[in-house]
């Protein structure tokens, strides 16, 4: 028994029968008074324990040993307090714990308190736990489903029943689904209707379903394994998610203006969290939706829907049309919806941006949550068994499949060799196989058609001698083994491979900030993690990458709904985050009332070289980070970057003045350019972030159309007033506090107590 804690060792002597079948341990310089008379009286045996080590092995330990024993619950600490008295050192902690809560530090289920109460959690490391889950996913395990879409007035769909298999268990059918059709889609245009329920009774709804969501998790689990190729821990975190999304848009719902009708466009990546997370929003705001889901995934999406029906989310405000690309291609040309959520990749998200611009009315919102090229940099300070687990869930949990996962691993020279022995040491313990079963890591890929590609993307990079580490797979179903592929930096990386496939590039000290040079050149900005220990390197990297979500010393997958708001910029996304604070702004309209001259008397163009006022007007700086909840243990603070300047043309010189004061107004940087017309205006020109007009819908539809042909960052057309989002882009910072050694905040929050080490 190691410890240097009277009470301890007391309660040890009390209960142990004899003193030869045990002995103590203490470390080296500590505790010797209290065994020097243990031994004395006691008989006991004590092995004194020293740790030996070289300087970088032996700092974090010695680190973690003195925070420890330095708290103020510490008994060594409180045994050398004059103040502490001899009672209270004595006292059974057990029972001071109860009597004495820490006001400071928080239980789980209050994390977010009282705005919203947390998720369930599962403790997969607790055997009754998992007694019960297998007890309530059982009867799934060979289910088959049978789904089709869910519309308004309709009851009997023609299209053909289409087979719905395992990926990791091709002999497993779950089940059929019927896609929506031409007309299935027009019968639930024709019915749908915005939510015109009352703020509250949306909230009380939405809440409803997140407490459905967590009675139906054994089906759930069983959907996610089954569809979705999803392991334990990913079904686990999956439903908290989708469930966390229902209680904060349910607690941030406001009575402003809905949009109207919304397409929801989700990915089989997280089929039931996005799902819902996009639906929940939309829903929240008063909006009629119509969710496509991804043709990979329509069980777990038919079965949530109905969840959300059965907590009272009208037939008619919310509909499924499951199908292919056809399905979500012909919504997002419907002049009747009113805006689009879409999750997906980059080039899908352009051709959307496109098809609205042509059908849709000039200003539909369009709420892009892209991919990108996710780095890690890893530097010679940080602690390399903590890197390098967090290298391992970052780059293979999920298989790789999830947009926030690290792409290209940076690892500084000096400790490159000795880092990859023990990534690939660590990569060898993976456990590959069906993701139902609680020993497996990593499931499958999600088809075939995704499990060649890769594969022939790993024969390229192995061709060229660039294969460092690839892992066997089954050979039944679409499993890929986590693979390392070399590369020179992340500016060679074409595009974004989608699997469990981590690039590796080293760099010299000296070379850091070209590397973060190189990171920001690829234009996409979603997540990004740091391993250091130098709280300046920190703050100086965090300034400078351009990325929505930021993590040091910790994975960067996994973000929190209200406390990790997820999203990213340019190529990465439009904003607002999901699960974030201004989100569900973009879900309603801000109209405008210009007070300026009509469009037909707007005077004549504006004078001055549009390019050149860009250059002038600059940037502002970011606005002070504040704090969202979290754990203890973990830092999360989000700050509002402003964004490019937003061109404010009218119509007219007046109007265009009336919207650079609203813009500037509410924090955000604006160019006055007000025209007649706008036809030719923004050919050639860059550096801006959007652009208002409130002008008519011909001169509007040109300016759709043109700001959907350009490169780079998908950029809106704001026909009323700008919310928070178009002005900022937002920025999340987490840390975890604890790599330094250990958690502060948890040692000092506690209550002085007579606890243990």
């Amino acid at each position: 028994f190691a410890t240097h804690n009277a009470h301890t060792a007391a309660a040890i002597l009390h209960m142990a029968d004899g003193r030869d079948r045990f002995e103590f341990q203490r470390l080296h310089g500590m505790g010797e008074q209290l065994f020097r008379l243990l031994r004395a009286q006691e008989e006991i045996r004590c092995r004194i324990y020293a740790p030996v080590g070289a300087h970088r092995d032996l700092l974090a330990y010695l680190v973690r040993r003195l925070l420890e024993n330095g708290a103020n619950s510490s008994f060594v600490n409180q045994l050398v307090d004059q103040e502490v008295t001899p009672e209270q050192i004595a006292a059974d902690p057990f029972d001071q714990l109860p009597a004495q809560p820490s006001t400071a530090i928080r239980s789980g289920s209050a994390l977010f308190l009282p705005q919203r109460r947390n998720s369930r959690g599962f403790d997969l490391d607790h055997r009754p736990t998992l007694d019960g889950i297998d007890a309530a996913r059982s009867p799934f395990r060979d289910h088959r489903w049978q789904a089709g879409p869910l519309v308004a007035a309709r009851d009997h769909y023609r299209g053909t029943p289409l087979e719905r298999r395992n990926p990791a268990l091709p002999d497993d059918s779950l089940g059929s689904v019927r896609q929506a059709d031409a007309n299935d889609i027009e019968v639930a245009l024709t019915a749908a209707t915005a939510w015109e329920a009352a703020p509250e009774a949306r909230a009380r709804i939405l809440q409803r379903a997140a407490e459905l969501y967590e009675a139906h998790f054994g089906e759930l689990f069983a959907l996610l394994a089954r569809e979705a190729g999803k392991s334990l821990p990913d079904a686990v975190a999956e439903l908290r998610e989708a469930v966390d999304f229902l209680r904060y848009y349910a607690a941030n719902v406001t009575a402003g203006m809905p949009v109207g009708l919304f397409a929801c466009i989700s990915p089989w990546n997280f089929p039931l969290a996005i799902f819902s997370g996009q639906i929940a929003a939309a829903l929240a705001a008063g909006n009629g939706v119509l969710a496509k889901p991804a043709e990979q995934t329509p069980l777990i999406a038919w079965r949530a829907v109905q969840l959300l029906h059965a907590a009272g989310v009208p037939v008619q405000v919310l509909q499924l049309l499951p199908g292919e690309g056809d399905v979500g291609a012909t919504l997002t040309r419907d002049p009747r919806i009113g805006g689009v959520a879409f999750t997906g990749s980059t080039e899908t998200a352009r051709a959307i941006r496109r098809a609205m611009a042509g059908s849709l009315a000039p200003g539909a919102p369009l709420i892009a949550e892209t991919g990108g090229l996710n780095a890690m940099i890893v530097d010679s300070t940080a602690l390399p068994e903590q890197a390098v687990g967090a290298v391992i869930e970052s780059a293979f949990q999920s298989a790789g499949q999830r947009c926030s996962a690290l792409r290209c691993l940076y690892l500084q020279e000096d400790i490159a060799e000795s880092f990859q022995r023990m990534l690939f040491g660590a990569m060898d313990q993976f456990s590959l196989g069906d993701p139902w079963l609680v020993n497996s890591d990593c499931g499958p890929l999600i088809d075939r058609e995704a499990l060649r590609a890769i594969v022939a993307y790993i024969a390229e990079a192995e061709t060229e001698g660039r294969l460092l580490k690839r892992l066997p797979a089954p050979q039944a179903g679409t499993f890929l083994g986590p693979t390392v592929i070399k590369v020179a930096g992340i500016e060679t990386l074409q595009r974004e491979v989608f699997g469990p496939v981590l690039h590796l590039a080293t760099f010299r000290a000296d070379e850091l900030a070209q590397v973060i040079e190189r990171i920001n050149a690829t234009g996409y900005g979603l997540t990004f993690a740091l391993q250091t220990r130098i709280d300046d390197r920190v703050q100086t990297v965090c300034e400078r990458i351009n990325a929505g979500n930021i993590y040091v010393n910790r994975n960067q997958i996994g973000a929190i709904v209200g406390s990790q708001p997820f999203g990213g910029s340019g190529l990465s996304g439009t904003g607002p985050k999901a699960g974030g604070p201004h989100y569900l702004e973009r879900f309603q309209r801000h109209p405008a009332v210009p007070t300026g001259p009509t469009e037909a008397a707007a005077g004549a163009p504006a004078p001055g070289d549009l390019q050149a006022l860009i250059a002038l007007a600059g940037t502002r700086r970011s606005g002070a980070a504040i704090s969202l909840p979290g754990p203890t243990g973990e830092s999360n603070r989000m700050r509002m970057a402003a964004r490019a300047p937003l061109l404010c043309l009218g119509p007219g010189a007046a109007v265009a003045a009336q919207q650079a004061e609203l813009v500037r107004s509410l924090g955000g940087v604006a160019v006055e350019y007000g025209v007649s017309s706008p036809a030719g205006v923004l050919t050639g020109i860059s550096g801006y972030s959007g652009v208002l007009w409130w002008g008519g819908e011909a001169h509007a539809r040109v300016l759709e159309m043109t700001l959907a042909a350009t490169d780079g960052p998908l950029l809106p057309l704001i026909t009323g007033r700008p919310d928070s989002g178009h002005l900022f882009s937002e920025r999340h910072v987490c840390v975890d506090t604890t790599a330094s050694g250990g958690n502060t905040e948890l040692l000092s929050g506690m209550p002085p107590a007579g606890g243990m080490r």
